[in-house]
């Protein structure tokens, strides 16, 4: 919840214009319904989205699984880098350079065809990676994933498995996430933080106490060193698009707006600003994630109702003829075994359509809604061992895991932590450590850390 609009005592939300929230409350004052219940409504749906980033343990676990994803990719396939994405592939250079020229998409390995060159974005890309799945200057991170991500995969476009779609869209939506919220080594820092300034400021000196919790000289300079490449690809004609709509005008405005929120979070004099820009940062953060769901909820109901139309599916044996291709059948055992059994195929065939057909509708109702989320989840297990399309099934896991409950993505924090617990108490520790205590993983972050964990750091 905002600065702006403090709640009253029994929880309801005062408005500056009645700030004892007690206007609706006196006896005829308004109506019980009509358009009195809907103005109710849709100003509470309205503080919903602007007050709070929504959906933290979920932004953080898609976070996650596609930084995790593809970074596992690229240090599978780096022995086979140069083939897949460099110079020494079938794809080559010069045909590379004339489909961007004509479909204006961007990727840093159009700048140079030398080896090195491909090397330095190759390395690039798999540290970018690590910083989103550590969370390590999130806002960044994000921002270098997707430059990565472009990068490789606009350079060789038929390199891929399905896949790598998802995680092409997926690393454009994550630049406009609050995804470092929880889970990430942000909110570790900005925690550790304010917990050293409760400790050593003194009560009274809250403006002194605000800037010493903003202060930050990693962030600046990371930004300074983006902005002086980005200024050396603006001037040197690297970014296709130019200024209208292209690529050059997302960049600079993705630079430009982290620097104007770092500004803004200066100014000790004003806090409007800041609420400000705290509103549009959830709004964005809102949207990137119904967007998200959106494009889940579109990519299986397309599956499934394309696989409608088929004949194989259909009839029920369309299961069957990919797990007798070499190129799907990593374990022909295993295949075989599965194949054996044509009430085994015809399930599983149906089986399939129907949870890609209804899993959008199933989101109405939260348990059916669980209880399928359980099969996809499954589904792309087994899809992973038995046809050998690990990185494809990973992807789509990720994407599905906006829709887990809240609830046990915060168990599931909390496994993670007493694991890690167990095994810091098998190792010295180091300085600054402690070995018990609650790990920032598990325990639920109070409302005042809610409210700060929406923009940890500095945000370049």
């Amino acid at each position: 919840m905002s600065p702006t609009t403090p709640a009253g005592p029994t929880g309801t939300t005062n408005s500056p214009t009645d700030p004892t929230g007690t206007t609706g409350a006196a006896t005829g004052a308004r109506p019980a319904g009509g358009p009195a219940r809907l103005s109710a409504v849709i100003g509470s749906g309205i503080a919903r989205v602007t007050d709070n980033a929504l959906g933290p343990y979920q932004s953080a676990i898609v976070r996650i699984g596609f930084a995790g994803t593809w970074l596992l990719f690229l240090l599978r396939e780096f022995p086979h880098r140069r083939e897949l994405y460099g110079p020494d592939g079938p794809w080559s250079w010069d045909l590379a350079h004339e489909l961007i020229a004509s479909n204006g998409a961007f990727t840093t390995l159009m700048w140079s065809d030398g080896m090195v060159w491909f090397e330095i974005v190759y390395a690039l890309a798999v540290l970018s990676s690590l910083m989103l799945l550590l969370g390590w200057r999130t806002r960044t991170a994000s921002a270098l994933f997707m430059v990565g991500v472009l990068s490789l995969q606009n350079r060789s476009v038929f390199m891929g498995d399905g896949g790598d779609n998802v995680i092409h869209l997926m690393a454009i939506y994550l630049v406009f996430l609050r995804c470092g919220q929880v889970w990430s080594l942000d909110a570790r820092r900005a925690r550790r933080t304010r917990e050293r300034l409760e400790r050593e400021a003194p009560e009274g000196e809250g403006p002194e106490r605000e800037a010493a919790a903003r202060a930050d000289r990693v962030g600046p300079l990371l930004w300074c060193a983006l902005g002086f490449v980005l200024l050396v690809a603006t001037f040197g004609g690297l970014v296709p698009g130019g200024f209208g709509g292209g690529w050059l005008t997302v960049f600079w405005g993705l630079w430009m707006v982290h620097g104007v929120w770092w500004a803004v979070h200066r100014i000790e004099s004003d806090i409007r600003p800041r609420v400000l820009l705290d509103i549009v940062g959830n709004l964005a953060h809102n949207a990137a994630l119904f967007v998200i769901m959106a494009e889940a909820c579109l990519i299986y109901a397309t599956a499934g109702w394309y696989k409608i139309q088929g004949s194989r599916w259909q009839d029920g044996t369309a299961v069957y003829y990919p797990l007798h291709l070499d190129y799907f059948s990593p374990w022909p055992a295993l295949s075989d075994l599965m194949t054996s059994s044509g009430t085994m195929v015809m399930l599983v065939t149906y089986g399939t359509v129907i949870a890609q057909v209804a899993f959008p509708f199933t989101l109405f109702n939260r348990r059916v809604k669980n209880v399928l989320l359980a099969v996809m989840m499954t589904e792309h297990a087994a899809i992973a061992l038995v046809l050998g399309l690990p990185f494809f099934s990973l992807a789509m896991i990720a994407a599905d895991a906006v829709f887990l409950p809240t609830s046990f993505l915060k168990r599931l924090g909390g496994w993670a932590a007493r694991a890690r617990d167990g095994v810091v108490r098998r190792v010295p520790l180091g300085r600054g450590r402690t070995g018990s205590g609650q790990s920032e993983k598990g325990a639920p972050p109070s409302e005042k850390e809610t409210a700060e964990q929406a923009h940890v750091g500095f945000t370049a």
